[in-house]
C-alpha cells in the first residue's frame, strides 16, 4: 500500500520549523497531512504572530560553508530537497557566509507554500494527546497540558525544566602539557582504562585563580527573552553566579581540588577545572559545572583563561533557557519514536537537538521515516559519516545520565581513517566524504528527492 491510498491523514503537532519540513516532506509524497498550531487560540510568550515558521529569535540560520557544521547539514538537507532552506534561500539578507533571513519573508513563505500544498490542511487549536501516525515537533514552548501526556506516555518524572548547559571544548585544542588526567581519589576511570581517570583536570595557582574569578564575575550576561527568566537553583547555578556568593564558592564547589594531585608539582592544586568526555571517541569535553549566561564573546575570553584552555575550540557554548526535551537516549528509538509505537515520532528541539538548521533537520527525516514505514517499510537514518546520521547517533548513545541539547558539530562526525593535520582541510575532506555517503544511502534506500 502506497502512502498516497491512504484515507485517514497523519497529524503533525507543532507548525514551527521541524513540524513544516516534516509536513513538507509527507505531503511531497503523497501522505495527507493536518498541521495542528494552537496560536492564537492559544498563545506562548514568545510568538507574535500566527503564522507558521515563525521565528522568534536569531534570524540566522548560520554559516552555508560545507567546512563548517551548520553548512554541511544544510548542503545534506539540500539532497532531499528542503522547504526551510529553499524558503530561507527565497528570505535571504546579506550576512557573509550566514544565511539569515528576512524574518517576515521566510515565515510567509514556508506558510504560503504549505497553505497551498493540496495534501495539506492546517487546524487551530492545542492538541492534549499523541497522535499515530504522526509527528510531533512542539519544540521548547511545549504546552503544559501535551507535555504532561507525554511524560504519562515515556513514564518519566519530568519533561518540562529549565536547561543548563555547560560548553564543550574539543579535545585536540586542549593543552596536554598543562592538564592531567584523574578522577578524585583515583574512584572513577574510563571504560576499558583502568590506569586512567574519567576527567581531564586542568589545575590553577592561587594567582590563576583570583584571576579568573575576576574575570568571571565581571563578564557581560546575555539577557534572554522575559520567558527565559530563571528561578535559579543550585542543580543549575551559572557559574558567574556562584562567583556572586563569595570567591571561594567555585573553589568549594565544581572546582574543588580535593581528592587531586597534579602529577607534575605532586600536590594538591589551588583549584581545579574539570572535564568530563561527552562522546565516545574522546573528541568532545564538557567543561563540568559551568552552565553559563555570559555572551559568546565573553565566554571565548573567560574560559580560555583555565589553565590548558588557552587555545581552546568550542564545539558547543554554554547556555541557561527555559527548554523542553526528551532524554532522547532513554526514552526514544533510534529513528526518534516511542519504543512502543514507531509511528509516533518526535523532531526538533523536543528531541534534543538545539538551533534552527538542526530542529528542521530532524524534521525533515521524521517526514521521510514516517512515509517509509506508511508503505510497509522500515525507518532509516543516515551513516554516523554525515552531520544528520552522526546527530543521530548522539541522540542515540549520549549517555542519559548527563544527556543534553546538541548542535552539529565536527565532534559528532565518524573521524576520518588518516585525517589531515590541518583542521580546515580535514572539515573539507569530511563534508566531502559525507555528501557522497549521503547519496549513495539515499539511492540504495531509494529515497526520492522532493522538489520544492
Amino acid at each position: 500500500m502506497t502512502s498516497a491510498a491512504r484515507s485517514t491523514p497523519v497529524h503533525i503537532i507543532g507548525g514551527g520549523l521541524a513540524g513544516c519540513e516534516a509536513a513538507w516532506q509527507l505531503a511531497e509524497r503523497g501522505v495527507q497531512v493536518v498541521i495542528h498550531e494552537m496560536r492564537p487560540t492559544r498563545e506562548t510568550p514568545a510568538h507574535k504572530t500566527d503564522r507558521l515558521a515563525e521565528l522568534v529569535c536569531s534570524n540566522t540560520f548560520k554559516s552555508t560553508e560545507l567546512s563548517n557544521a551548520h553548512g554541511l547539514l544544510k548542503g545534506e538537507m539540500r539532497v532531499f530537497g528542503s522547504l526551510i532552506l529553499t524558503a530561507a534561500d527565497e528570505a535571504r539578507v546579506a550576512a557573509g557566509s550566514a544565511l539569515a533571513v528576512d524574518r517576515e519573508v521566510f515565515s510567509a513563505g514556508v506558510h504560503d507554500r504549505l497553505m497551498g500544498h493540496p495534501n495539506v490542511e492546517l487546524v487551530r487549536g492545542e492538541v492534549t494527546s499523541l497522535p499515530s501516525p504522526g509527528i510531533v515537533a512542539t519544540g521548547p514552548l511545549t504546552s503544559d497540558a501535551l507535555a504532561e501526556a507525554i511524560r504519562l506516555r515515556l513514564g518519566v518524572d519530568r519533561l518540562a525544566f529549565y536547561d543548563a548547559i555547560a560548553p564543550i571544548i574539543a579535545c585536540d585544542s586542549i593543552d596536554e602539557t598543562i592538564v592531567f588526567r584523574a578522577s578524585r581519589y583515583d574512584k572513577e576511570t574510563m571504560e576499558g582504562a583502568a590506569a586512567e581517570g574519567a576527567y581531564l583536570n586542568c589545575p590553577f595557582t592561587r594567582d590563576e585563580y583570583e584571576a579568573f574569578i575576576d574575570a568571571l564575575g565581571s563578564a557581560d550576561q546575555h539577557q534572554g527573552h522575559a520567558f527565559d527568566d530563571v528561578p535559579y537553583f543550585d542543580g543549575c547555578m551559572p557559574a558567574e553566579e556562584m562567583v556572586k556568593r563569595g570567591r571561594e564558592t567555585l573553589r568549594f564547589g565544581p572546582m574543588k581540588p580535593v581528592g587531586l594531585s597534579d602529577p607534575r608539582t605532586g600536590r594538591r592544586p589551588w583549584a581545579v577545572a574539570q572535564l568530563r568526555m561527552e562522546d565516545r571517541g574522546g573528541r568532545m569535553w564538557n567543561l563540568v559545572g559551568f552552565q553559563t549566561r555570559l555572551r559568546i564573546p565573553e565566554q571565548q575570553r573567560v574560559f580560555r583563561l583555565i589553565p590548558g584552555l588557552a587555545n581552546a575550540e568550542f564545539f558547543r557554548f554554554g547556555s541557561i533557557h527555559r527548554n523542553s526535551y526528551l532524554n532522547s537516549p532513554a526514552s526514544l528509538t533510534p529513528h526518534l519514536s516511542l519504543r512502543d509505537d514507531p509511528m509516533m515520532l518526535f523532531a526538533g528541539q523536543l528531541t534534543g537537538v538545539e538551533g534552527y538548521t538542526e530542529s528542521s533537520a530532524t524534521g525533515l527525516l521524521a517526514g521521510i521515516n514516517l512515509h517509509r514505514m506508511l508503505g510497509g517499510l522500515e525507518p532509516v537514518v543516515p551513516p554516523p559519516t554525515t552531520m544528520l546520521g552522526a546527530l543521530y547517533r548522539y541522540l542515540r548513545e549520549a549517555d542519559p545520565r548527563y544527556f543534553q541539547p546538541m548542535n552539529a558539530n565536527f565532534g559528532l562526525v565518524e573521524e576520518l581513517p588518516n585525517p589531515p593535520r590541518d583542521k580546515r582541510v580535514k572539515r573539507e575532506r569530511m563534508a566531502e566524504r559525507a555528501l557522497g555517503d549521503l547519496t549513495a544511502w539515499r539511492t540504495a534506500h531509494g529515497l526520492d528527492l522532493v522538489t520544492v
